[in-house]
């Protein structure tokens, strides 16, 4: 019986906790809902609601001549409101718009279309996708034609979200230095170092979350739009861009290299005409995975000897004719070996020979011998000259140099001699490409530029001018035997296999083998570098193709056909680069004697004295000839202060003399009269600027 009662007494106190507890939440939910309502009301449209961003559409990038490099496209998704069409509009169209929709999409049936279209409209939804495939502009007009969505947003319920995707029209053209940019704004190339041009300001708008946790535009007063991104003009050129890539991926896949890149430059502005980057997949195919022209450090190898040659030529009494004995192609410095690639060496060569065959051997020497108590001097002339800090460039991510110093930490007594031949540090090859450069621009070094100004439209906001980095790498006299170094390798040196015909290519070759995990393997680094043509020079350009396989290892046969390939192409589609052609003359020599050109007093003389009929249109010092009858007539020159004389047809006497006179440095070949000159009659004559003239 105690059992009993002591079982219904638990009873009832459990009951008893159940009433409370009933009573406590009745009592709870009405002080939530009549005492705190307004607060969690507030609380729940905030979770309902939101501010999100709106991105701004991107702005475009356009090659040198306004061609579209990169550019975004806008897409869309369609979601429908099916509580704003009126009951009239849905029921007579709501057959239509699920047959069109149908056809469009051809993912589901008509009679599914409709279905989903009536089941929206009886839940009353103001917010449901319709198809997740993105929508091209064209697509949107053509829908907003069809049944109920051509009552528009407000009254037939037609939601189109816009989605900008990126478009590149020349595909992977020039892709790695055109760049990207991900969702987290970070990226590589012009995308990423001008994402703030770019991408514009971006807005806000009002989203309501409805059921399944989809987020709903809401048209609101308070919404902020964006304001579009700022277009870039690029110096690119998409023809030189084309040919320049063709001409690395042939030689790419001819040496089954692991990597390559090229880069062209115009000397004047140092406006980077061509960039390319190529790698290997490891499956025979190459595509373009980092910016190595920008970015990548390398061994400079034998391009280097150029510095060595100005720190030389600048510091110390050499001159190229001096002689120097390299014997049998090695020597040791501080117990390690320097070697020429000369198999049974040079012997005794002059100084000029050593530079264009290329010789590690008296590159290193003679540093060693006029620089050996004083590297720092030697590097000085390297830092003179920017090659151990950053150009500056406008892609972000450029690397500092790694130029080793006396005094610290892994310089020995062979770095001095190494560092005389490209090895022994790392410098980018855009570094090697702009001190080139400035050799072919009169001594002036300018930082290299591929963004020419930020557009907003047809209006500049900014334009990036030229911009000097050293007003003198050296003085003239040592340009000019530069000049004369350079020139030799491709007319007698290393690089004469790639020797023109109707232009001359000045520049250098290099091979440096790879070094990797602290030891040099018989894998190499090819290279060319130069500029076109070589008495006037308008381009300059790069080439390096890393690890190629195969027979041919050195820059000669690997690089420099590149170079040529490219500079060829330049010189065919650039008409400014010709010099006119002449136009045959034939005289009937038994009545004229051969008369061209050349001083009127004299060769008017010349004719009365041999009984020729003569007669001067105009008075002038220096004159042509044109055949009258029997006789002949004097017009003048072209001559005159500042102006590249014309000579054609003169004797050497005299061409010597009016071309020194305009300030012109002669080269010639050949015997008699002037038959071709290098820079067409008429032109700016710069002080000191090579000229070419053939005698024949």
């Amino acid at each position: 019986m105690n059992i009993k009662k002591s079982i219904l007494l638990r009873a009832r106190i459990a009951f008893l906790f159940v009433v409370l507890f009933a009573i406590a939440v009745v009592v709870k939910t009405g002080h939530i809902q009549f005492v705190q309502g307004e607060k969690w009301a507030k609380m729940g449209e905030r979770i309902s609601f939101d501010y999100k961003r709106v991105k701004a559409t991107r702005g475009n990038i356009y090659s040198d001549n306004g061609s579209l490099l990169a550019t975004s496209l806008p897409f869309y998704k369609i979601a429908f409101d099916a509580s704003l069409p009126k009951e009239e509009v849905f029921n007579k169209g709501v057959d239509s718009l699920a047959y069109n929709l149908s056809r469009f999409f051809k993912d589901k049936s008509k009679r599914d279309y409709k279905q989903m279209l009536i089941d929206a409209r009886k839940s009353h939804k103001q917010y449901i996708i319709l198809n997740r495939k993105r929508i091209d502009y064209q697509d949107k007009k053509t829908m907003m034609q069809w049944p109920i969505f051509r009552e528009g947003r407000l009254r037939g319920g037609a939601i189109f979200e816009k989605v900008d995707v990126r478009y590149h029209p020349f595909s992977n053209l020039s892709r790695r230095t055109i760049g990207f940019i991900n969702e987290n704004d970070k990226g590589a190339g012009l995308e990423f170092s001008f994402n703030k041009d770019l991408g514009g300001q971006d807005g806000y708008a009002y989203y309501q979350k409805i059921s399944g946790g989809i987020w709903k535009p809401v048209y609101d007063a308070n919404n902020v739009k964006a304001v579009d991104g700022l277009d870039l003009q690029t110096t690119l050129d998409i023809n030189l861009q084309d040919v320049a890539e063709t001409a690395l991926h042939k030689a790419m896949v001819q040496h089954d290299a692991g990597d390559g890149l090229v880069a062209v430059m115009e000397v004047k502005t140092g406006e980077i005409k061509a960039i390319s980057n190529l790698s290997s997949d490891g499956h025979g195919g190459f595509y373009e995975k980092f910016n190595y022209a920008a970015a990548g450090l390398f061994e400079p190898g034998s391009t280097f000897k150029l510095v060595t040659m100005m720190a030389l030529l600048e510091d110390t009494n050499i001159e190229l004719s001096d002689s120097i004995n390299v014997g049998n192609g090695e020597y040791t410095f501080y117990n390690k070996t320097v070697r020429d690639h000369e198999d049974e060496g040079l012997g005794t060569v002059t100084i000029k020979e050593a530079f264009e065959r290329s010789s590690n051997v008296a590159m290193a020497k003679l540093v060693d011998k006029h620089f050996g108590l004083r590297p720092q001097k030697f590097v000085d002339y390297v830092d003179h000259l920017h090659l151990s800090k950053p150009l500056g460039i406008q892609i972000a991510g450029e690397p500092i140099p790694k130029i080793k110093r006396p005094g610290q930490k892994g310089w020995s007594g062979i770095s001095l001699p190494w560092m005389a031949y490209g090895y022994g540090f790392e410098i980018t090859p855009l570094h090697t490409l702009a001190l080139y450069n400035a050799v072919a621009n009169d001594g002036k070094m300018i930082k290299p530029v591929i963004v020419r100004a930020i557009k907003h439209a047809d209006e500049e906001e900014k334009k990036f001018e030229v911009e000097v980095l050293n007003n003198s790498i050296c003085s003239g006299e040592t340009l000019d035997q530069l000049r004369l170094l350079l020139e030799g390798v491709v007319e007698n040196g290393t690089a004469k296999n790639i020797k023109g015909t109707h232009y001359r290519i000045a520049g250098k070759t290099g091979t440096a083998q790879i070094l990797d995990k602290g030891r040099y393997t018989k894998k190499y680094i090819t290279s060319f570098v130069g500029y076109f043509p070589a008495h006037a020079p308008k381009y300059s350009a790069i080439v390096l193709i890393k690890n190629p396989r195969g027979w041919y290892q050195y820059g000669s046969s690997v690089a420099a056909p590149v170079f040529k390939e490219i500079a060829d192409n330049i010189y065919a589609r650039d008409i400014n680069l010709h010099n006119p052609m002449d136009i045959k003359k034939f005289t009937k020599t038994d009545v004229l004697p051969v008369i061209r050109a050349g001083n009127q007093q004299e060769l008017t003389m010349l004719c009365n004295e041999l009984g020729i009929s003569n007669h001067s249109l105009t008075e002038h010092e220096w004159v042509r000839s044109t055949r009258a009858g029997n006789g002949v007539n004097w017009k003048k020159n072209t001559e005159g202060k500042g102006v590249v004389p014309d000579v054609k047809g003169m004797t050497f006497r005299d061409a010597i003399y009016l071309l020194e006179k305009s300030g012109l440095n002669v080269f010639y070949e050949g015997k008699g009269r002037v038959q071709e000159q290098s820079i067409t009659a008429g032109a700016y004559a710069r002080s000191g600027e090579r000229i070419y003239i053939r005698l024949n």
